[in-house]
């Protein structure tokens, strides 16, 4: 059975968790913070798809190499 101590811990734990989400969406720089967050997610999705392609790129290339290796 939880104690009223891990209760009370638990609370603080939500509010502290709370404010810092407030924080995060209103305070300064916040806009900022939300741009940069945008930017590296679209960042990423570039970086993931660029090495998708260059291994779709490198398989195709190694196909088509052996292809012609064995035509000749």
């Amino acid at each position: 059975m939880s104690t009223i101590k891990e209760k009370t811990l638990k609370e603080l734990e939500n509010k502290v968790h709370d404010l810092e989400n407030f924080i995060s969406k209103k305070g300064i720089g916040s806009s900022y913070l939300s741009r940069a967050e945008k930017i590296q997610r679209n960042f990423n999705i570039g970086l993931f798809v660029g090495g998708v392609a260059l291994v779709g790129g490198v398989v195709a290339y190694s196909l088509l190499k052996s292809d012609n290796e064995d035509d000749e």
